[in-house]
């Protein structure tokens, strides 16, 4: 992610460039709020995933996990650079049908699935990752009907991650998963006994926004340690092991994360050591990235209004957007870096607060960054917003929800059309 200024690409006319065209001339064209995606980069990062697992997990897939931004064209480019697609609900499942995207490259999670939803997931054919034994009675109950399911186990292996609470999601304490060792050895042994069921593998997922590649080791040695376990008791090897995401990106300037190569490198070395200790053939291994596929990818585009100084206190620059189009700052206390998309040569002098216009006190978009003297109609580009910002966005204060622009080689296009007043009246239905 490129935020100083000599790594900065400037259009001819000194503006911010993002995937080869002017910030202005986009924010002029297409509005703002506006979400700019780099589509080169996000095919790029599908290809490192590729390569990388290719050469440190030897028989791997790569899904892409859906949650992280969603939508037909992020499908089909998905498709194209031939990953799998991680969907968490009945909505994304559809999304990713309704792009033709191939079922069974599809792998369907979530922790309180709804009898349509896997209903729908037996219909279209996908893998069903079974969260917990409650889950499992209800799948067994649509199977005794004449379907067959495809499913793996969702294990939480008990592993602190070390990010925001309410993004870790591997501890004892957590609403997703089989909670125990006895609870998942049930699990397996009720598949392995239906035969209208195929047990593929396990599965876990120890958080997202994870800077640190000792928590991936550890859950994955547990993991490996759980499929040893199970050919102990039921003499079975199960074929698919999936170790989920959760690798984190760079959101602010000196960001240190691992790279694709040290997250993969790392598991890929546990993995051989803990099979060769339970005696193990290689299992083909699935992993689920999102967030370090398309967060530094995107970037976000706001115009600037009201600037205002409260003198020994705090310096505020409000924007045209805020906590509808990004939530995540309330939610998490995330923290992100902007430059003025149409100044960026100019000294960043001053350090400001960037509020959104919302009636919260809470909307706050960045908490303190250095920007020069901010003046009405500046155009503010928060970087690094490709991910849980489209997909958590909300129409809060009737706010029409902004719309995506991909860029690629100088040209732009919308994939997701900007909403309008009429859209956000178009389902109320009068007294």
């Amino acid at each position: 992610m490129l935020y100083r200024l000599e790594q900065l690409t400037l259009s001819p006319a000194g503006h911010l460039s993002w995937g080869g065209c002017d910030a202005v001339e986009l924010a002029a064209a297409f509005g703002t709020p506006l979400y700019v995606v780099d589509e080169e980069q996000v095919r790029e990062r599908c290809r490192q995933y590729r390569s990388a697992a290719d050469r440190y997990l030897g028989d791997a897939e790569v899904h892409y996990a859906g949650k992280a931004f969603l939508n037909i064209a992020m499908c089909q480019l998905v498709e194209e650079e031939e990953l799998g697609l991680d969907v968490v609900s009945g909505g994304e499942l559809y999304t990713a049908l309704k792009a033709g995207f191939p079922a069974d490259r599809i792998i369907l999670h979530g922790s309180n699935k709804s009898q349509q939803e896997l209903e729908m997931a037996l219909e279209a054919g996908v893998r069903i990752v079974v969260d917990s034994l409650s889950e499992l009675e209800l799948l067994e109950e649509l199977v005794s009907q004449g379907r067959r399911a495809r499913v793996l186990l969702r294990y939480t292996p008990g592993v602190r991650a070390g990010t925001h609470r309410f993004i870790e999601t591997g501890v004892a304490d957590s609403k997703f998963g089989l909670p125990s060792l006895d609870a998942c050895l049930e699990a397996v042994g009720r598949c392995l006994d239906n035969p209208a069921v195929s047990l593929d593998g396990l599965h876990c997922h120890i958080g997202s926004q994870i800077v640190n590649v000792a928590p991936f080791a550890e859950a994955t040695e547990i993991l490996t340690g759980l499929l040893g376990e199970v050919k102990r008791r039921f003499g079975a090897e199960l074929p698919l092991l999936n170790l989920g995401g959760g690798l984190g990106v760079r959101y602010r300037p000196g960001d240190r994360v691992p790279s694709v190569d040290e997250y993969l490198a790392g598991l890929g070395a546990v993995i051989r050591a803990s099979l060769d200790r339970e005696g193990l053939k290689p299992p083909r291994v699935i992993i689920e990235p999102g967030r370090s596929i398309v967060a530094e990818a995107g970037i976000t585009l706001y115009r600037a209004g009201v600037a205002k100084e409260i003198p020994g206190v705090r310096r505020y620059v409000s924007v045209d957007g805020g906590l509808p189009d990004n939530p995540r700052p309330a939610l998490y206390g995330a923290e992100y870096h902007a430059i003025l998309a149409n100044r960026p040569r100019e000294r960043a002098e001053l350090t400001y607060t960037v509020a959104g216009k919302t009636c919260e006190s809470g909307d706050i978009i960045i908490r303190e960054v250095n920007l020069p003297e901010v003046h009405r109609g500046d155009l503010v580009a928060v970087f690094a917003t490709g991910a849980y910002n489209y997909s958590m966005a909300s129409n809060y204060n009737r706010l029409p929800r902004p719309g995506v622009v991909f860029v690629r080689n100088g040209h732009a296009r919308w994939v997701v059309a900007r909403e309008t007043y009429d859209d956000l009246v178009a389902r109320d239905l009068p007294l």
